[in-house]
């Protein structure tokens, strides 16, 4: 057999061993393998993966292994030696799982799936997945729209997982124990039992042409209430490599308050529950001397919006300069940023998101930030040593015009001058300026809006291209294919699903990077299949039937109507902070007047 250390670049990706790995020799009646669609780099920074994976391991007799996407150079070190792909851990083939997880975390890994299975030796389709395979499963965000992927998952799970997910290896644990465990069986118990379960097989789709006509379920997705009490690992893997996010990472709250119009994550995370400031300061503490971190993460959608930050950093800037640890604030907003926040965070780099530049389309996407924000912040920024400054703007935006665009060049012109006008010494500034294209994604008000076509976008882009030459600005943007393919991958139904397939027998891997992504791949396979992307991607009538509307994340369509129509007329809705603005998770309890620890009732 050929070595694997003669074949095969990083091999640290293939085997585990890491540090702080939990016993994988304990006596086990179910065996789980979470699983990434993604590079071992990637996914080892992924914190849901990790939650979930400590939290399997702490069931008793249930052991818990990961597998990431392999690079070429390992796919071919199986096929050349005869081997299915396998767990890090003990090497365990996949099949020889009971459950085989995928976390979809972005809508470009769909196709390391089929990837993945067919490494493993595991037939792609469920319906061809008998008795003696494992049930393969997903969860993440990518759930939320589930039908692009109906037929290759037995059940898909829908929100958050700490409590369900204990529930139901248990379930099924006690199944196996007492009369063995009967796949058709078991997803049937799952669909009546737990209503953040779908699975596809259960329920139909009728559709009229490419156009969903009933949906098929409902499915609730599932809220963790209370930050505090919900199972937390007080360690994480160190690995034996350098990963993406190489540092401690501590979960300060979740939910977003803020209901920008474009963003999926602020509405699918909905409400905001956030940890006491010293339940995070000691999840901060164990999580340094657990792992041996220098460096620590203090996460969250909006990391300056967290109430408690300011006495939580009083404890933790302390703790974190007597132990020598760098103080990571991520997500940081506009208007919420403080210059004492600065005191713990290296002094390098702080990136911001005005998404738009104008005032008339910061209001249309509810962004709630002025330039008097912007411009404030940054002067604070600037007088606490920040040299480094990127923006992050996005093109295709609806009602967008190319005054708006020229807005950004401007915007980021008068970052400079403020630069000059606040700093007479020291180093020159360095502002990067970056655009994604929008994605009208499901569950957000924008979820009716048409994909921008490729002049419009390709135009505007030339021209910020342009304008930027001269300036000393870093430039970039997002590839108008790839765009266009994850608005298809988020928006469509159970009619793409036979493309995605054929679009890895084409060849499609990797395509969440830019250096793998091949559109070409997915053009033929959508003639093959017969695929109308402009179905998919053209703009909705807001009384439609949309292909995820049997998924139920608490925030009602109406909400969604009424933020689309305040939208069009540029009108702005205040954060959750500070009024109940009615999105409909307040009516079934789960959101409740921010108070204390603002935990859920």
């Amino acid at each position: 057999m050929t070595k694997l250390t003669d074949r095969v670049q990083k091999p640290y990706r293939y085997f585990g061993g890491e540090y702080n790995t939990p016993d994988m020799n304990k006596p086990c009646d179910v065996r789980f393998c979470m699983c990434v669609a993604d590079s071992y780099e990637v996914g080892m920074s992924n914190l849901g993966v990790r939650i979930l994976y400590y939290l399997f391991n702490s069931i008793d007799k249930v052991v818990c292994e990961r597998c990431y996407a392999p690079f070429a150079d390992y796919e071919n070190y199986l096929k050349e030696n005869n081997l299915p792909l396998a767990s890090l851990e003990t090497q365990t083939p996949l099949k020889d799982f009971d459950f085989v997880g995928f976390s979809l975390q972005y809508e470009m890994c769909y196709s390391n799936v089929f990837h993945m299975l067919t490494l493993a030796n595991i037939p792609v389709t469920a319906e061809e997945r008998g008795e003696e395979f494992p049930f393969i499963v997903a969860g993440g965000p990518c759930t939320v729209n589930p039908e692009p992927m109906y037929k290759y998952f037995d059940f898909f799970f829908v929100g958050e997982g700490e409590t369900p997910w204990k529930e139901i290896i248990e379930d099924y644990k006690r199944q196996k124990s007492e009369h063995g465990v009967k796949k058709s069986d078991f997803l049937r118990y799952l669909d009546e039992k737990y209503s953040c379960i779908y699975v596809p097989s259960l329920h139909e789709a009728v559709y009229d042409g490419d156009r969903v006509k009933i949906p098929q379920t409902a499915v609730w997705r599932n809220i963790e209430k209370d930050m505090n009490t919900t199972f937390t690992p007080t360690t994480q893997l160190v690995p034996s490599m350098e990963i993406v996010h190489d540092r401690a990472v501590a979960e300060l709250f979740r939910g977003c308050a803020n209901g920008c119009r474009f963003c999926q994550a602020g509405f699918i995370y909905r409400p905001v529950r956030e940890r006491t400031p010293d339940n995070a300061f000691e999840l901060c503490k164990t999580l340094l001397e657990s792992t041996g971190y220098d460096e620590l993460s203090l996460n969250s959608l909006s990391t300056s919006d967290y109430s408690g930050l300011q006495p939580l950093l009083a404890k933790l800037i302390p703790y974190a300069k007597e132990h020598h640890v760098q103080l990571n604030l991520p997500s940081l907003r506009l208007d919420s940023f403080k210059g004492e926040f600065a005191q713990g965070n290296r002094k390098s780099s702080l990136t911001f998101a005005p998404e738009a530049g104008t005032q008339r389309l910061r209001n249309v996407i509810n962004k709630n930030i002025t330039e008097e924000n912007i411009f404030g912040t940054l002067t604070e920024a600037f007088k606490e040593g920040y040299s480094s400054v990127k923006l992050y703007f996005m093109l295709g935006l609806p009602t967008e015009t190319m005054e708006d665009v020229k807005g950004i060049y401007e915007l980021a012109c008068k970052v400079k001058s403020l630069y000059k006008q606040t700093r007479t010494s020291g180093k020159g500034l360095r502002l990067s300026v970056s655009c994604s294209t929008f994605i009208p994604k499901p569950f957000t008000p924008f979820q009716w809006c048409a994909f921008a076509n490729r002049e419009d976008i390709e135009a505007k882009q030339r021209y910020l291209s342009d304008a930027f030459k001269q300036s000393g600005v870093s430039f970039a943007y997002n590839d108008y294919d790839s765009s266009i393919m994850e608005a298809v991958l988020a928006r469509g139904g159970r009619n793409v699903a036979d493309s995605l397939y054929q679009a890895y027998l084409n060849g499609a891997r990797f395509d969440a990077w830019s250096e793998f992504f091949d559109f070409e791949h997915y053009k033929q396979a959508f003639e093959q299949c017969g695929v109308d992307v402009n179905e998919i991607i053209r703009s909705y009538d807001l009384d439609e039937t949309l292909p995820w509307d049997f998924i139920d994340i608490g925030v009602t369509k109406a909400y969604f109507k009424s933020e689309y129509l305040k939208a069009m007329n540029a009108t702005t809705t205040p954060s959750c902070n500070k009024q109940c603005n009615g999105c409909g998770l307040k009516k079934h309890g789960y959101c409740a007047e921010f108070e204390g620890n603002r935990k859920l009732r």
